[in-house]
């Protein structure tokens, strides 16, 4: 069970937004890099890194920041937003990117996605995020017609690493995981998932070692952390207790 703190860039900044919305953004840190910095001293052993702007504009945008973090640390680290093409895929990952994240392209060019999972072997995953059970692209701003369950079982047998399961209508706001809907989808497919959105404290973290969640990968987490609702130390401690 890997705990993957957030760092989310909006303008070079750590921001976390409210429901994928970027008119609901919160700076937390104006230096990223000090940012992944603080987790590493913390224990964590894995960073998620979000480039919002580029998700919304199809291609990276917090180039510089996401640069600066991986001078600054060592743990791997797993990015997403503006990951569209080969070309972008085998720039991240040749900067140092353990694992790109893939959602729009996921839903709009599932060739892409398998073509780079054969290419870099455990080096891709896959962004779900869903608003109704649905699957949301382009940064959240619009709502495709296909369930989570079913993009995810195109990629059964693709070699992706990991897929990575968000509940918009929970992300940001601190009201808990959603681990029925994120187990239910683990249930259907042989792909590592990994939980997403809202969030809250130590008993999401009890939640996630509990036996029916043991075939979730891990979980991110953001806001929770950044407001302190969530020790971090306390948090690695029992999943490590755990192990």
């Amino acid at each position: 069970m890997i705990l993957f703190p957030a760092v989310d860039l909006k303008n070079g900044q750590c921001v976390r937004l409210e429901q994928g919305d970027m008119a609901r953004a919160t700076v937390f840190n104006l230096d990223p890099a000090a940012q992944a910095r603080s987790f590493a001293a913390q224990g964590f052993e894995y960073l998620h890194v979000v480039d919002l702007d580029g998700a919304f504009a199809g291609k990276p945008m917090n180039a510089h920041a996401v640069e600066a973090m991986l001078k600054a640390v060592t743990m791997p680290v797993q990015l997403g937003g503006g990951i569209r093409d080969l070309k972008t895929i085998e720039a991240w990952l040749d900067k140092g990117i353990t694992r790109v994240i893939i959602g729009t392209a996921a839903v709009r060019d599932p060739e892409l996605v398998k073509g780079a999972a054969k290419k870099f072997p455990g080096r891709v995953a896959v962004g779900l995020d869903a608003r109704d059970g649905k699957v949301a692209v382009e940064g959240w701003a619009e709502t495709s017609h296909v369930t989570v369950l079913e993009i995810a079982q195109r990629f059964e047998d693709a070699g992706v690493a990991a897929i990575i399961f968000t509940d918009i209508a929970r992300d940001g706001l601190l009201k808990g995981l959603n681990l029925d809907a994120t187990i239910a989808l683990a249930d259907r497919i042989s792909i590592p998932v990994i939980a997403s959105g809202g969030f809250a404290s130590i008993d999401d973290v009890k939640a996630l070692l509990e036996p029916r969640a043991k075939k979730l990968a891990g979980a991110i987490v953001g806001r929770a952390l950044y407001d302190g609702r969530l020790d971090s130390a306390a948090a690695l401690k029992l999943i490590r207790s755990a192990a």
